[in-house]
């Protein structure tokens, strides 16, 4: 082997985006690799996102600060971002070489070393494949133009992994020894590889015997009735689902262009929760939209606070510049939409102490993720995720990143994570 040289690749933005970097650091890794400091990489790889105009000012914040690093890296930028502005980008330094293409991203790296004998390093250490958790891309592009997305123009119009080919990476991980999937796309209910649509692909992995089954987030209008069907036939399949609502108010969605109203997204929930019954459901709310009136607001978080969510994320509207949505003179001052979030999210944390009141004493599964020393002690603490995405503290002297434990829910600890007692 030559001289090792070191590449960093950084993710921003949504879960797509992790699993595509996932995807750059294998091949990258597959020349066999070990981890070392970013502070030491000779190239830079920045996986970006665009979907607000905050996105963007972190995508270039992070651009600014490879540039800034003491080995003066070439710094290789891919995703989004890269796809809408690529000028733009190209114009931050002399160092930055744009790649939109994320599947030719491990070529670029190459050739700009002259040598296929890489090392991979990531922000939280080493790139070795996780025995916990792995993203795999089923679907990109979206064709929805929702008024405040810019992710069409840079995604492009949906698009599907065939089936046969997502199948064969899931039983891969198996094989590995991997416990969970997320299957993630960009609008994942729009899958449709060759007459395989979701709910067909859902079994076809399942099929691998994969342990646990999750999807990353799914549209409203797509929970058909054959998804929840299969979703409740199938044992690996998470009682999770994350659908995103954006407002609930009716007026703020038509102006959203969201393709459903209040209403509908309701019902929707409501056959979700007869169909698969303990359920956890967790969505999406932005606030201060523009045009957004206190009565609006209150509408969103009256709705909200009615149909309940084990989780939510709340998020300001940001104006992303190529969007109807910025074009408007009616935006929302700055403080107020802090305000909204900051009530927002006070609606969400009490909500998603109810369903934890709800939880507490039932028996469930949680995926170790870490195990780490106690605060208080030496005792060994295991830390993962259950199959309803609550994540769980326990003690443990023998768990170990991977294994599945089942676990009584004893109540809430602290920073929205659960206490949790091992059960034989």
């Amino acid at each position: 082997m030559g001289e090792t040289l070191g590449v960093a690749v950084r993710t921003l933005g949504c879960k797509v985006n992790q699993a595509e970097s996932d995807a750059i650091a294998s091949a990258l890794a597959a020349s066999g690799t070990i981890a070392a400091a970013e502070d030491d990489a000779r190239v830079v790889v920045i996986n970006t996102c665009t979907v607000t105009g905050e996105a963007d000012h972190k995508a270039r914040k992070a651009i600014r600060h490879a540039l800034g690093l003491p080995g003066a890296p070439t710094v290789v930028v891919t995703g989004c971002l890269a796809a809408i502005d690529p000028v733009g980008v190209a114009s931050l330094g002399d160092r930055v070489i744009v790649e939109p293409a994320k599947d030719r991203v491990a070529a670029r790296v190459a050739a700009i070393l002259g040598t296929t004998d890489l090392q991979v390093v990531t922000r939280g250490g080493a790139s070795g494949l996780s025995r916990t958790r792995v993203q795999v891309k089923v679907q990109d592009g979206c064709d929805t133009f929702c008024a405040y997305c810019i992710v069409p123009y840079a995604r492009g119009v949906p698009r599907s992994v065939p089936a046969a080919e997502v199948v064969g990476r899931v039983r891969e991980l198996v094989e590995a020894g991997v416990a969970e999937v997320v299957l993630t796309g960009i609008n994942i209910g729009r899958y449709d590889a060759d007459g395989v649509t979701l709910p067909g692909l859902v079994e076809a992995v399942a099929s691998t015997g994969v342990p646990r089954l999750r999807l990353s987030s799914i549209e409203p209008g797509d929970v058909s009735e054959e998804l929840l069907a299969v979703a409740a036939s199938t044992s690996a399949f998470c009682r999770h689902l994350h659908i995103p609502l954006q407002s609930g108010s009716d007026v703020t969605l038509a102006a959203m262009a969201r393709p459903y109203d209040a209403g509908t997204y309701a019902e929707v929930l409501a056959r979700v929760r007869a169909v698969l019954p303990g359920v956890a459901l967790s969505s999406d709310v932005m606030v201060g939209f523009p045009g957004e009136s206190p009565s609006d607001d209150e509408e969103s978080r009256a709705f909200v606070d009615s149909v309940g969510f084990a989780r939510l994320h709340v998020f300001r509207y940001s104006a992303r510049a190529g969007t109807p949505a910025a074009e408007r003179a009616d935006q929302v001052p700055a403080s107020v939409k802090a305000e909204r979030a900051s009530a927002m999210r006070a609606t969400g944390t009490a909500g998603a102490a109810r369903f934890l009141a709800c939880a507490v004493g039932s028996h469930v599964e949680m995926l170790v993720e870490r195990v780490v020393t106690g605060d208080r002690d030496a005792t060994l603490v295991a830390e993962g995720v259950t199959r309803e995405y609550l994540r769980v503290r326990t003690s443990s002297e023998s768990a170990r990143p991977g294994d599945l434990l089942a676990v009584a829910i004893e109540g809430p600890a602290c920073d929205g994570v659960v206490r949790g007692r091992i059960v034989v």
